[in-house]
């Protein structure tokens, strides 16, 4: 009996704030006011997230406005007597019914063309896959948990990579997942034969976001190392982690340069330029085998093109 009157006076005051139903019985927007009421935990923290916004303003109409900017008119969850059915519940709709009304306000910042075509999308992650609302771990960003943890919900190889000797720094809060990819989905870019790298971000003038912090080897130099400018850095590294030093892709360093200059298949400097190694150069002396000792601007040099210097 107390729960129903409770629920009574809840629509009566739904329905004061609301003036009269409409004839067409349409649900209605009631205002965060009447929310509150039976979600008052929720409540108290909102001012604190960036969606209070939408009520400090003033500006906003109705269906941008607190509560309802995203679970929708509450009328009929109000006289439903909080029946999930009869309102927005992000826990009941699906990845790309929870993306649609997160692009309602986002469609600008995130680009509504490039997340609707990201590996995430289209592998059905919503939007509350990786952020929470109501019970963010983080102020940046509603994450709802560390950038890197929620990263590794799904890419568990990642985190083995990044246990390596030799890796990029994520582990210890140096750097995050996200100075390197776009996880809403980045252009397409001009290197790696003009395929989607993982959703890699870039950086100035289209380039690998490897750059942003490598600049020494961002260039341009005028003579370029093709491996580099076509294949990107990958061609040669590994960028979340590995065993070998310099996160090579190979234990020794001259393997990895064996691994175009060989001869094999079409590569040759007839061919297509690619110097094959010489026959001075024997590969069972030792001396001749870390590359790098002489060919010291392998990224690219403006001097020499074999790039001694």
């Amino acid at each position: 009996m107390a729960r129903n009157c409770h629920w009574n006076r809840l629509l009566v005051a739904a329905q004061v704030f609301l003036g009269v139903l409409t004839a067409s019985g349409a649900p209605q927007y009631v205002g965060s006011t009447v929310c509150k009421t039976c979600h008052p935990a929720i409540a108290v923290d909102f001012y604190r997230n960036p969606h209070y916004k939408t009520i400090s303003s003033g500006k906003e109409p109705p269906e941008k406005n607190g509560c309802e900017g995203c679970h929708g008119p509450g009328s009929e969850h109000v006289a439903a007597k909080g029946d999930k059915s009869k309102i927005a519940a992000f826990s009941l709709m699906q990845p790309k019914q929870v993306l649609d009304t997160c692009l309602r306000c986002h469609a600008e910042s995130l680009g509504r063309a490039n997340i609707r075509r990201s590996s995430h999308s289209l592998a059905s992650v919503g939007c509350n896959s990786c952020h929470s609302i109501h019970k963010a771990k983080t102020g940046k960003a509603l994450l709802a948990k560390e950038q890197r943890e929620v990263c590794y919900g799904c890419h568990g190889n990642v985190r083995a990579q990044f246990s390596q000797p030799f890796k990029h720094r994520v582990n210890e809060g140096f750097m995050n997942c996200t100075d390197c990819h776009n996880p809403h989905g980045a252009n397409a870019p001009n290197w790696s034969m003009g395929a989607r790298p993982r959703m890699v971000d870039t950086g100035l003038n289209n380039e690998e976001p490897c750059t942003k912090c490598h600049t020494d080897k961002r260039g341009p130099f005028a003579f370029e190392h093709p491996a580099v400018r076509v294949d990107g850095c990958v061609s040669c590294h590994v960028p979340h982690g590995s065993a070998n030093a310099r996160m090579l892709k190979r234990p020794v360093v001259f393997t990895v340069c064996l691994e175009c200059h060989n001869g094999a298949g079409s590569f040759g400097r007839d061919a297509d330029g690619v110097q094959l190694t010489p026959p001075t150069h024997n590969m069972a002396d030792p001396r001749f085998r870390n590359c790098t000792t002489c060919h010291i601007r392998i990224h690219g040099s403006n001097a020499d093109q074999r790039f001694l210097r």
